[in-house]
């Protein structure tokens, strides 16, 4: 290679300062002077390259490149992402990715060579695998063949062996080959860093990346699934969750959670026996939820209500299968629930007279609607047997409540009675509603709640609680049978605004239901009333004001989206095809609102304009797209088998490839929507966008209507008087 020269000038692109192909950039590499130059976007990447090589006496031009020199952005410039460069940046002049690829290719696999260059190579690799010009090339030249031979020799422990498993997690990360192509060798291997016996000299580096890859094994592949649960199980994994380190546990978690989705019913129940047992649910409240407080960030908080939505989840098969009425367990169990609630033979602790009548006269004071054949009133899916399920651990766990319930109703005048069976399977079907049992988890969700954590039975607890509830709310709102679906609705909102407070245990949800009555529920709903009151009058002049303001007040909503956009936020990244596993990027809107400014960032920074170094002018987008009409979401097969098609929206530039953003909420996709829509020049169609105007015209006209007030404004304003007989008339001063 010939020696750099130092005197010669490295040619320019014409001057053409006003242009926004033109960038103002300096090129470095080590051991030579910095040259500046304006690029020019329109010539061809390699030309540039060509010209920055002549200019330093530099031979063979193909096998150098470009590349950003951010510590956090050392990623190689190509055609499609050349955009990203901007005024001001310093760009490297490296070797191309094909010729890094080869030579870190042959530093890793000489057998000649000392183990410090080995070390130095697999080093390097697993800062560069990250980036996906790299990684194809690496690839290409069978480098990820290299390091699965690399993990099944057993040669590389500690540093080494961490840097190999990296450097293969990151190259894996870009889907560019199958994760069927890795063997069960290969598997037993990584499971051996999981398994190792002395945990506490174990290199953390190295477990993180064997826990990745194995979820991954898990979620990704078509056959391998069998091969990793004959090597690890939940109960290995579990004392991981005790590590002082947050990505071990969201890493252990994660993998735990791989496994219990995708195990067959038959293993799920054994999962499920493993993770509900005292000290597995006191390890993720005290070392996981405890420890983590507000540090948890988004990811840990979505295995966390993943792993409560799939425990939940194990009522789907009692919600959607109806009762056999000819079972005889079914019918004993019945017959259970009406010996506890009417036969007090040998009990010496009820203090009440209760007396067992015909089974039928039991039944029908029970709530059962056939009185003659009662199983039949668990024949309706959902809520199917898991109501039948509720009911008798209410009975058998909570055995004086339960009777309590029933005698208080069958105490009451048959207007007022509440039937505790018909109650029961309403309420059941209500709680799994709120609760989303039978639903898809979402793989946005981040929403769990830790009292779930604390009881080994937490919906059947969870049930007892609001079943009371009910019988509460029944008698503070002196109910009758008609009442019904409106006692329903008090509870559901009751059950609602407690869980808003994410109640730690059941004990702190049953004192927010307590403090919820009726009458302090009635008093929400009054001042939300208030507050958000509809202007449902169809005066004329209401109307007319309401036109007037319409489009003053949608400028105030879109400056508020604007705002919004300005403060940015922080999305998961996501490839044309699915998510990219704790890959995040941040996005702004310049205050100039001419140009959307990103970068990527972690789990948990929020950047400002500054440091974010790419950038899409307003004027380069063509569209919007939403919903099912995205690419990413509406071909993907997410890993979890999820969907995340309602908070889905691409952005469509001019000349390259869409922007995929999936929401982590409702909000944030309308504000993020009807922003950008009104940068375009769109309307602004969210549901939030009506929500808001509605509520800032209602108020807007209560405080223009202020000085009217007990005035009554009639629907249609006054009759024109009648024209005069002639117009012959004059006032005197």
């Amino acid at each position: 290679m010939a020696q750099p020269g130092r005197d010669r000038v490295l040619p320019t692109t014409a001057r053409t300062s006003r242009s926004e192909n033109i960038k103002k950039v300096a090129i470095t590499m080590k051991g030579v002077q910095a040259q500046l130059l304006e690029l020019d976007q329109n010539r061809p990447l390699a030309a540039i390259i060509q010209d920055v090589c002549h200019a330093w006496n530099l031979g063979d031009p193909d096998t150098y490149a470009l590349q950003f020199s951010e510590p956090n952005r050392q990623k190689y410039i190509t055609e499609r992402s050349r955009s990203e460069i901007q005024n001001g940046n310093v760009l490297q002049l490296k070797e191309s990715p094909a010729k890094t690829a080869e030579n870190l290719y042959k530093l890793i696999d000489q057998q000649t060579g000392s183990a410090e260059e080995r070390i130095r190579g697999l080093t390097e690799l697993s800062k560069l695998s990250s980036d996906a010009t790299f990684a194809t090339e690496f690839i290409a030249i069978k480098g990820s063949n290299l390091l699965i031979n690399i993990v099944k020799s057993g040669k590389y422990k500690g540093e080494p062996l961490s840097y190999t498993l990296k450097s293969f997690v990151a190259l894996m990360d870009h889907s560019i080959i199958s994760w069927d192509v890795l063997d069960a060798e290969f598997i037993k291997k990584v499971a051996e860093c999981v398994n190792y016996n002395s945990k506490s000299s174990q290199d953390n580096s190295c477990l993180q990346s064997a826990l990745v890859i194995l979820e991954l094994v898990v979620l990704n592949s078509s056959d391998k699934l069998p091969v990793v649960e004959q090597v690890v199980t939940p109960t290995i994994i579990t004392p991981y969750l005790e590590k002082r380190d947050l990505d071990i546990q969201k890493s252990a978690l994660a993998l735990i959670n791989a496994l219990f989705m995708k195990a067959d019913p038959d293993k799920k129940k054994k999962i499920a026996e493993t993770l509900q047992s005292r000290a597995v649910r006191n390890t993720i409240l005290s070392q996981v939820v405890g420890s983590t407080g507000n540090q948890m960030g988004q990811e840990m908080a979505h295995q966390l209500y993943l792993l409560q939505a799939m425990m939940l989840n194990l009522h789907e098969d009692k919600y959607f299968t109806a009762v056999d009425p000819h079972n005889q367990k079914i019918l004993q169990d019945i017959e259970e629930l009406r010996r506890i609630a009417f036969d007090v033979e040998g009990d010496p602790n009820i203090n009440t007279v209760r007396k067992s009548q015909s089974p039928a006269q039991d039944y029908r004071k029970l709530g059962f609607y056939n009185v003659s054949h009662p199983a039949r009133d668990f024949g309706t899916t959902p809520p199917g047997s898991l109501a039948l399920h509720n009911m008798l651990y209410f009975a058998r766990t909570h055995g004086e409540s339960y009777v309590k319930v029933v005698l208080e109703n069958s105490s009451r005048a048959d207007e007022h009675d509440c039937p505790f069976v018909k109650a029961s399977i309403t309420l059941t079907l209500k709680i799994c509603e709120i609760l989303h049992i039978g639903d898809t988890p979402s793989e946005e969700g981040n929403r769990f709640y830790p009292m779930f954590f604390h009881h080994d039975k937490p919906f059947e607890e969870f049930f007892s609680i609001v079943i009371q509830l009910l019988n509460k709310t029944w008698r503070e709102m002196k109910a009758t049978a008609k009442d019904f679906e409106k006692v329903l609705g008090v509870v559901k909102e009751q059950v609602i605004r407690a869980l808003d407070i994410h109640p730690a245990t059941f004990d702190a949800f049953k004192n927010r239901l307590n403090q919820l009555s009726y009458a302090e529920i009635m008093k929400l709903w009054e001042l939300e009333r208030q507050s958000k009151e509809e202007w449902s009058s169809q005066a004329k002049p209401i109307i007319e004001l309401r036109e007037k303001l319409k489009p003053e007040i949608l400028d105030l909503i879109k400056q508020q989206r604007l705002n919004v956009l300005e403060e940015g936020t922080r999305f998961n990244k996501y490839t044309a095809k699915n998510r990219m596993k704790d890959k995040y990027w941040y996005w702004r809107l310049a205050p100039n609102h001419k140009a959307f400014h990103y970068g990527v960032c972690s789990e948990s920074d929020s950047p400002p304009l500054e440091q974010l170094h790419n950038k899409l002018p307003i004027m380069d987008i063509k569209g919007l797209q939403v919903g099912k009409d995205c690419t990413h979401v509406k071909d993907n097969r997410p890993r979890k088998g999820t969907n995340a098609s309602d908070s889905a929206f691409s952005i469509i530039p001019d000349t390259s490839e869409s922007y995929n953003f999936v929401a982590s909420s409702e909000l944030e996709f309308d504000h993020w929507t009807d922003g950008i829509n009104a940068l375009l020049g769109n309307p602004m169609t969210s549901r939030k966008t009506e929500a808001d105007l509605e509520t800032l015209l209602s108020m807007e006209i209560k405080l223009r209507l202020l000085d009217t007030e007990g005035i009554t404004i009639p629907k249609n304003p006054p009759p024109m008087p009648k024209e005069p007989s002639n117009y012959n008339f004059i006032y005197n001063l």
